[in-house]
């Protein structure tokens, strides 16, 4: 199934609403809080990791140190990404958040290859520890862990009603940030309880497989989105609950959709009665399109309309199929 609208002149890009600029802002600021936090535990963990020489809490500075690359890439990205569409971009460009979380995924495999370098020359060169650092180290990862978890949550609270692919991976780094402070702050507490130096290391690998758990999952995601993978099962039966709930609606196929950034697009052929004149047709397209709108608010559809049994017969004589509806 498929939607375009009668539409002469092209493309004609959606203008922008004061819901749209509202939403714009609350990705904006949410990700500069981001790069304010990252950039603020990053700079406390490469303190303390190098003068405690503690490998756990320097692969947690590496992880930070990704995050913090991470917020960076996704304030540029939901920025970017709701440009308004011009010549060279007519669909406009929110496939940037997408390129975002897959540039974001590679910094995250990269962090738990360096992690695993630093775990084998920790293991074949320990270094000596200052007094208390194990102390200090503790502290630093539960004020990381409390904080990450904090910011995590507000970021993926604005990506889910934003719809902000970009936010949404970053929520995802943080949270990994949560788990493995924690993995490290529990390293670290058995290390000063046990004595057991080699209980840091193991931290810092339980890290590095969460990251690379993590990497995948998000270049997954951000794939699928880039080769335009269908809009979710619910959101589709949404629109063909519309349509079939139509009187005027003879028949319909044809339905494509796919994402890009925060946008929905889809198109869909739409029969209608083969007697209607132009201007009919182009009302019920438009009534059909503002239905669709309120149910998927911002979806950007295109209709085609067909005159029901000449497509029918089209069908049946070229192709020699029915059409599904």
């Amino acid at each position: 199934m498929s939607h375009t609208e009668i539409n002469p002149e092209g493309v004609t890009p959606n203008p922008a609403t004061p819901l749209d600029s509202e939403r714009r802002k609350r990705k904006v600021r949410a990700a500069k809080l981001s790069v304010a936090s990252n950039t603020i535990l990053t700079l406390l963990k490469v303190l303390v990791g190098g003068w405690t020489g503690s490998v756990g809490i320097l692969s947690e500075a590496m992880h930070s140190g990704t995050d913090l690359l991470a917020s960076g890439i996704a304030l540029f990205s939901v920025r970017a990404s709701d440009t308004p569409p011009d010549e060279d971009h007519p669909y406009g460009h929110g496939k940037i958040e997408s390129i975002s979380g897959l540039a974001e995924a590679m910094l995250i495999f990269a962090a738990a290859l360096f992690i695993g370098y630093e775990i084998i020359d920790k293991l074949r060169y320990p270094a000596p520890r200052h007094s208390g650092s194990v102390d200090i180290g503790i502290v630093i990862m539960a004020i990381s862990m409390i904080a990450n978890f904090l910011i995590s949550r507000y970021l993926h609270r604005v990506a889910r009603e934003t719809e902000s692919e970009a936010l949404q991976a970053d929520a995802a780094h943080l949270q990994t940030d949560v788990v493995t402070s924690a993995g490290v702050l529990v390293g670290l507490i058995l290390v000063h309880v046990t004595h057991l130096a080699w209980l840091d290391p193991l931290a810092a690998g339980i890290v590095a497989s969460l990251l690379i758990s993590v990497a995948y999952r998000l270049t997954k995601q951000a794939i699928q989105l880039l080769l335009d993978t269908r809009l979710p099962d619910g959101e589709e039966l949404a629109i063909v609950a519309i349509l079939r709930r139509d009187p005027r609606v003879l028949g319909f196929h044809k339905l494509r959709t796919r994402r890009s950034g925060t946008q929905r697009h889809a198109d869909i052929h739409v029969q209608i009665d083969d007697n209607t004149t132009l201007v009919y047709a182009h009302q019920v397209t438009e009534e059909i399109e503002d239905a669709i709108r309120e149910t998927l608010p911002g979806i950007i559809i295109t209709i085609h309309i067909e005159p029901y049994l000449a497509e029918l017969n089209h069908q049946r004589e070229q192709h020699r199929i029915g059409i599904e509806s």
